[in-house]
């Protein structure tokens, strides 16, 4: 089997469209997808050699391979190198492919030259925001000029995608209190409640009525007993809990692939939040699955 063809099988999972029998919205966005290639002269920061699952080029012509039979018609990428000039190299890969919709970049706001670096890559239209850890976000807080720059991005109506644990729902409310303009996107929820949960929990709940946080649901699938579970019902309780809190207009959908195939076939994920989402009817399929992130990325039709 050549490897084009043990990639296909191993992300389809002996699935496509026509074999997953749930309704099926009239598009999909992958809203977190990454693409990098370490046959670069200058290299790729990460994923590192060592990973031989990852370590490979992970192109536009990937993702179209594993994902087309499934019926996905667009990525937003979100950049994982920390390099700035790699914000460049996705954009220029995507002026020759379509089926970048967006790009989240890369860029530090406690930078001395974070104001020229967006003006740089934000007057792209396919540049749609960055993403932050929320513990970086959570230190920045407390300069002034970090939270100016921070207001730089949502006067540029971009976005931020946010990453960290749970304690990340306490950052976004204090973000949101310090820049209510800026549309912020959680990345990788549903994610597991820690021990004492109950101060996280509030903050959770806290951000139920502020419209402009978002929820990338691109973390669904879970290790149980050494086996990582196919079917919707093992999933059901936390994706309630978020459909619960953040309602049909604030739910995103997201792979994180490649990353993803640590766990299981892209169709695996995508069958189990299909059927999650049919289940709520038609209107709210669509929101989920392209609809929402439009509204929070303010992605580009190709």
């Amino acid at each position: 089997m050549t490897l084009a063809r043990r990639t296909l099988f191993t992300a389809l999972g002996g699935l496509s469209a026509a074999t997953l029998t749930e309704a099926a919205p009239s598009r999909i966005i992958d809203t977190h997808t990454h693409f990098y290639d370490p046959r670069r002269a200058e290299g790729i920061p990460w994923p590192s050699k060592d990973n031989t699952l990852l370590y490979r080029p992970t192109l536009p012509e990937h993702f179209r391979f594993v994902t087309r039979p499934l019926g996905v018609t667009g990525t937003v990428v979100v950049e994982a190198s920390p390099w700035v000039e790699d914000n460049q190299w996705l954009l220029d890969l995507a002026e020759r492919e379509t089926v970048m919709v967006g790009i989240v970049g890369r860029l530090d706001p406690a930078a001395a030259d974070f104001p020229r670096l967006l003006e740089r890559f934000g007057r792209h239209r396919l540049f749609r925001g960055i993403r932050l850890g929320s513990n970086q976000v959570d230190a920045g807080l407390a300069r002034p000029d970090y939270v100016e720059n921070l207001r730089r991005l949502a006067a540029a109506d971009l976005a931020l995608d946010l990453i960290g644990q749970p304690e990340m729902y306490a950052t976004a409310r204090a973000l949101s209190d310090r820049v209510p303009a800026l549309r912020i996107v959680l990345n990788h929820l549903p994610l597991d409640w820690p021990a004492g949960e109950a101060g996280v929990r509030q903050a959770f709940a806290d951000l139920r009525p502020r419209r402009q946080i978002y929820a990338k649901v691109s973390g669904v699938l879970r290790r149980v007993g050494g086996r990582v579970p196919a079917d919707l019902a093992a999933y059901r309780p936390p994706l309630e809990e978020l459909w619960a809190n953040f309602g049909p207009r604030r739910l995103i959908y997201g792979s994180n692939w490649p990353v993803s195939d640590r766990l299981a076939a892209y169709s695996v994920a995508l069958k189990i939040v299909r059927q999650f989402f049919a289940g709520k009817g038609p209107a709210a399929l669509d929101q989920y699955f392209w609809k929402n992130a439009r509204d929070a990325y303010r992605w580009m039709e190709r």
